[in-house]
């Protein structure tokens, strides 16, 4: 079989403080045959659709007890994706299959485990829904709202960072569970979605405020039930004085907290006892189990124009670079997604 060209987006080395386009590298010198080599039990794939998420930033430097592994400097960055299989040595997966899961930023990829991979079984909704919504992102959000918080009917919700992947559906989980729910995000652009396209009850730019506490108490004079965390630093300081009683965070990110030589300290914990808050950390992947629950409650709701998704798309691999880079400082509104083909 012909070797073709294979792009590949890759780490040069380990990155400290605020990450730059050029600490990625893109190299179109690389080939790769379009077949697999005998024995093989892996699969060769097609790469369509590449995420970019927060996350991510944690495995361009030097893993420090995190959980999950560092990328490999001098190869291709890693992430979640949507591709089609080329070749298969895998007796569940065949040439045509579409499937979501790790794969390389490339053009191809070799993926040699590939039982870690979903099948795409729903292709009416647009394919790059599951880098997001039918994705990673989507699971965060599900499991998350839903499993670590359980909701009910008429609490106060509160979610920052809600105009990205993750905070855009908890929003709307929220909604859906008869709850009051307000958001924080970094324009007034962003704010403005949160209200007019996701629904939220109300939303503000945290940009403008001068006083967390104040803004807060302002817009959750009651307090909050639950607060869905993606943010970390000066925000959980001010939502833990304003958490009522057994009241609930799921701390899904600390996006504020990433780039930092050394992490903040967080005042105010002592919240935490007297209103016996439960504050619980927690993984997507722990829940992946609950695959087939959550499409069977979130395709009929998409079908139904129930939920709303918004992405960002970033047109070629070497765009890639710059969409990871971009979600540090909030350019990305909604889910950045990297197009590297469209079939």
């Amino acid at each position: 079989m012909a070797e073709v060209k294979n792009k590949k987006v890759i780490l040069k080395d380990y990155v400290n403080g605020f990450p730059k386009e050029s600490d990625m590298l893109l190299d179109a010198s690389s080939t790769i045959s379009l077949s697999l080599p005998e024995g093989s039990n892996g699969i060769l794939v097609k790469n369509l659709y590449l995420s970019c998420d927060p996350y991510m930033r944690g495995r361009m430097s030097k893993s420090q007890g995190s959980y999950v592994d560092s990328f490999t400097p001098g190869s291709p960055i890693v992430g979640y994706g949507v591709a089609k299989v080329v070749d298969s040595g895998h007796s569940d997966f065949k040439k045509g299959d579409l499937v979501w899961g790790f794969t390389g930023w490339e053009e191809y990829s070799i993926i040699p485990a590939p039982e870690t991979l979903f099948k795409i079984q729903h292709t009416d909704v647009p394919l790059s829904y599951y880098t997001g919504l039918l994705g990673m992102p989507g699971m965060t959000a599900y499991a998350g709202f839903y499993e670590i918080t359980s909701p009910k009917k008429g609490e106060y919700v509160y979610v920052s960072a809600a105009s990205g992947a993750v905070g855009q559906l908890v929003g709307q989980f929220a909604k859906l569970s008869g709850c009051y729910v307000v958001g924080s995000a970094g324009t007034k652009e962003k704010v403005e979605l949160l209200k007019n396209k996701f629904g939220f009850d109300d939303a503000f730019n945290y940009k403008e405020e001068q006083d967390l506490n104040a803004a807060l108490k302002r817009y959750f004079p009651n307090g909050i039930d639950i607060y869905f965390e993606n943010v970390g630093g000066k925000m959980l300081e001010a939502v833990l004085l304003n958490m009522r009683l057994r009241g609930r965070i799921a701390v899904c990110g600390m996006i504020s907290q990433y780039n930092l030589e050394e992490g903040e300290g967080i005042r105010n914990l002592s919240s935490v006892i007297g209103k016996r808050v439960r504050m619980e950390g927690f993984i997507a992947s722990d829940h992946y189990h609950l695959y087939p629950k959550y499409l069977e409650m979130v395709i009929p709701l998409i079908k139904q124009g129930k939920i709303c998704y918004i992405e960002d798309v970033a047109e070629g691999l070497e765009s890639a670079p710059a969409a990871l880079v971009g979600i540090f400082s909030g350019r990305n509104v909604g889910k950045q997604v990297v197009v590297v083909a469209r079939e």
